[in-house]
């Protein structure tokens, strides 16, 4: 069976992000980018999908830049077998990056479709269940683990208290979110064997975006603390401190 797992390339989440001259983009001189977490979460229950069946196809789809490169191939390193770039400069409209998927994936024969939960720098949770419905799929979202039985899917979802259960006939799109296995890391073979994977690059269709980014701004700095005193006397001021200045008790 074929599977198609589409990600994004995102500022490492351990980077320090800076907000450039214009104020409305990220200075990115000197950031790091990786795979987009949850993204790998995908990949690995991809891989792990075709490593049951004995047999089958994972292959990737990132729309971005030359320099989406990068991740396409950590991800054959990981066991993908083929990545596509759709070159293009997407921005945070959820909806115009579902239309390029869908503009270049609607008519595929892949029964599974499988995206991150959200991604890492926006944390918007659109694409995948926009992607669904522009396509004429079935989704289930936050599907932490799965298992394919003949044409359905048998998804698990973590919720409060347990797990649910969903079951979902294919061609269906899941998007997936942190469970029990952890992603894998690339072994030195993998990574050799990945630069002899077919990568192809096209245009992508692109889509008008209806969003607009006036601005951003970092965190406001925190107040440095206070030192109330020590040892077990200083337990009364800072309860009444807690009490009538932070409101917190």
């Amino acid at each position: 069976m074929r599977t198609i797992v589409c990600l994004k390339r995102v500022p490492d989440t351990e980077t320090r992000i800076r907000v450039d001259a214009s104020g409305v983009r990220i200075d990115t001189a000197g950031v790091k980018y990786v795979v987009s977490p949850y993204d790998e979460y995908a990949i690995e229950l991809a891989l792990r999908a075709k490593e049951g069946a004995g047999l089958g196809e994972v292959d990737l789809v990132t729309f971005g830049d030359a320099s989406a490169q990068e991740a396409l191939r950590k991800g054959l390193a990981m066991g993908a077998d083929s990545a596509l770039l759709l070159v293009g400069e997407p921005d945070m409209d959820g909806l115009a990056t579902a239309k390029t998927l869908a503009s270049e994936l609607k008519e595929s024969d892949a029964p599974l479709i499988l995206f991150g939960a959200k991604a890492a720098d926006d944390d918007q949770q659109q694409v995948g269940p926009m992607f669904a419905v522009l396509t004429g799929r079935a989704c289930v979202t936050g599907v932490s683990t799965f298992t394919l039985e003949g044409d359905k899917a048998i998804c698990h979802r973590e919720v409060e208290g347990g797990t649910e259960v969903v079951e979902v006939g294919l061609p269906a799109v899941l998007t997936i979110t942190k469970g029990p296995h952890d992603p894998r890391i690339a072994s030195l073979k993998g990574i050799m064997a990945a630069k002899k994977k077919p990568l192809v690059e096209k245009a992508a269709q692109l889509h008008p975006s209806r969003m607009r980014v006036h601005a951003l701004r970092e965190p406001a700095a925190r107040p440095a603390g206070r030192i109330v005193g020590q040892g077990p006397d200083a337990v009364p001021e800072l309860v009444r401190l807690l009490r009538e200045e932070a409101k917190a008790i």
